[in-house]
């Protein structure tokens, strides 16, 4: 059972380290999400089932975080790789300003955000996940877009363009199957 959907977790962890910014928390919400996949039987969509229970599993994650008190700032943790260039060092420092940034956002939004900005989900596709309106994501990505003080899409377009199909070790954009 689990075998069939393995290869799904690069892209599940993809999601949950974006989200987290941790790689402990990331792999324990993929974890979770395939010991929920294994109890669930009968799951007519695997990838769906492991992408919308890992995405709730993180909101869920990141909620928890909100409520405990925590004085100074967040810092998300850096992702150790064997070998590190002068470019993934460059793209290392980037990926962690980006987590910074998404600290400004409610889970809800990031979620949003994340999937349609970052993995190019469908609005209606994001609603299945969060159990949300079409409408409701798009209200979500707006707001999460105003907060982030981004002018439309054309900074993650570039974005997704040149991660598109890169693993590169950190969890980054592992592109959507089709």
């Amino acid at each position: 059972m689990i075998d069939d959907v393995i290869d799904l977790r690069p892209r599940m962890m993809s999601v949950a380290y974006r989200m987290l910014g941790s790689v402990a928390d990331a792999e324990d919400a993929v974890q979770d999400a395939f010991v929920r996949y294994q109890t669930a039987g009968g799951v007519s969509s695997p990838e769906g089932f492991l992408i919308r229970t890992t995405t709730r599993l993180c909101i869920d994650r990141l909620r928890e975080r909100r409520r405990r008190e925590y004085i100074g700032p967040w810092v998300p943790e850096p992702v150790v790789t064997v070998e590190i260039k002068r470019e993934s060092a460059l793209a290392e420092s980037l990926t962690q300003a980006f987590l910074l940034l998404l600290e400004r956002l409610t889970p809800d939004e990031r979620a949003a955000f994340l999937l349609r900005a970052v993995f190019d989900y469908e609005y209606a596709e994001i609603g299945e996940v969060l159990d949300k309106s079409e409408a409701a994501v798009r209200q979500l990505v707006s707001r999460a877009r105003g907060r982030l003080g981004l002018d439309g899409n054309r900074r993650f377009r570039q974005l997704r363009h040149e991660r598109k199909g890169s693993l590169n070790g950190s969890y980054r954009h592992t592109g959507r199957a089709t």
